[in-house]
């Protein structure tokens, strides 16, 4: 792999940056591997990756219907955060992050990682009383969550002028997650597809898959793609709001439902919020990017849907809800805005799981999956090379849908 540096950015100065190599090669799809990804999104390059490092397993294809990080991955508010709820979830979510602190080294690519904090702005006593419990539990687990004043809340976050004593949901108090951080997001897309294709990997963009296919024994046999059948002994579907069109195609059905999340970008200005504020009672959070934009997400859809656009009422209730406490940003003009595709478990767990047809394994239901990119890809790689769970994803198994073990997550952002 190309070795990114001071120094070779400025050798390749003298020749005006004509001699670098491709960051990923560009072979011809064979007809067999001994493991196929479906999906170059970070979930499935990230396993790719942890597969051919940890496991000593190259013979694998990475296919994506469209162009390599052009997905979910390039569709969030790059937030990485661990404050959540449940003894099963919060492990997960702090290997998670601090994976991302030694990525950027890893990968050798400039993630661009900063570790900004997130304060949660906390509006009513049920929210609190969660708030607490994930502060308490977190605990346990290495996860940080403090709780600050109003006075120190607003003095961190100066344009906070909104919720006060006498406004609609006036502001009780704020917890901080000092662990909280964001980072590029495609460059993490890219890092990993770096690595994976020098350790052998192959990566196949505009290669859809059309469906699964199965052996004479019941087992995965392959894909069929509009380039032909590829077959392969192991196939792990990584395809976040697409899990169940494809996995349905040999009858498999699985307990998710697909939902649209939307995101927007405001023009840029001088520095104003240097952390990741969460206001969960009414529904948005935000930051702002290092090129001066502020990144604002909300609520999801109402209701099922594949869109990834933005639905009008829910835009309009994501600013209105922004704008309670932040009135000085209603000057501010929208430059874009964005949907994702989510496909969500009945729990708000994410299913990493084999599957009842042999050698099919599902990474899946990812509420906010962008923080969970390195410990999912550690974790699926495990899974695919020893056809055993990583005792950090033991809970996320499909098993507990059959045995109602549920792991009711209320840690999600702006959960319906």
């Amino acid at each position: 792999m190309q070795r990114y540096s001071l120094f070779s950015l400025a050798r390749h100065a003298l020749t005006r940056h004509r001699h670098w190599q491709p960051a990923w090669r560009t072979p011809t799809l064979r007809d067999r591997y001994e493991v196929v990804i479906i999906g170059a999104g970070g979930h499935g390059l990230a396993a790719a990756h942890y597969l051919a490092r940890e496991h000593g397993i190259t013979d694998v294809a990475v296919l994506e219907r469209g162009w390599l990080g052009g997905g979910n991955i390039a569709r969030n508010t790059v937030t990485i955060r661990s404050n959540y709820l449940r003894d099963e979830s919060i492990p997960f979510y702090v290997k998670s992050v601090s994976l991302f602190e030694g990525l950027t080294r890893e990968l050798n690519i400039n993630l661009m990682y900063s570790k900004r904090t997130m304060i949660d702005v906390v509006q009513t006593s049920p929210k609190l009383r969660e708030i607490r419990r994930r502060m308490l539990n977190g605990a346990l687990h290495g996860s940080t969550y403090e709780p600050i004043s109003v006075e120190e809340l607003r003095r961190r976050i100066p344009p906070l002028t909104g919720g006060g004593p006498d406004s609609r949901l006036p502001i009780m108090a704020g917890m901080v997650h000092t662990d909280a951080a964001v980072c590029r997001h495609d460059a993490v897309a890219w890092g990993y597809a770096r690595s994976a294709d020098s350790m052998g990997v192959e990566i196949h963009q505009n290669t859809p898959v059309l469906s699964l296919l199965r052996g004479a024994d019941g087992r995965v046999a392959g894909v069929q793609t509009p380039r032909g059948t590829v077959r392969a002994n192991k196939v792990a579907v990584v395809v976040s709001g697409h899990t169940t069109t494809l996995t349905e195609t040999i009858g498999l059905r699985l307990p998710l439902k697909t939902i649209n999340l939307a995101a927007y970008v405001s023009e840029p200005v001088k520095p104003l919020v240097d952390v990741i504020v969460n206001c969960p009672d009414i529904g948005v959070y935000l930051s702002q990017s290092d090129r001066g934009e502020l990144i604002i997400g909300g609520s999801t859809d109402p209701g099922q849907s594949f869109r990834r656009d933005v639905k009008q009422s829910v835009f309009e209730d994501s600013v209105a809800a922004m704008l309670e406490l932040f009135p000085s940003f209603r000057r501010l003009k929208m430059m874009r805005q964005w949907g994702g595709t989510l496909d969500i478990a009945h729990d708000a767990t994410p299913i990493v799981s084999a599957t009842p047809v042999g050698g099919l394994y599902v990474s899946a239901g990812w509420w906010g999956g962008f923080k969970a990119v390195p410990a999912g890809g550690w974790t699926l790689a495990h899974l695919i090379a020893n056809d055993a769970p990583h005792p950090l994803i033991e809970p996320f198994s499909l098993d507990r849908f059959r045995h109602l073990d549920y792991v009711m997550e209320s840690g999600t952002t702006t959960a319906r």
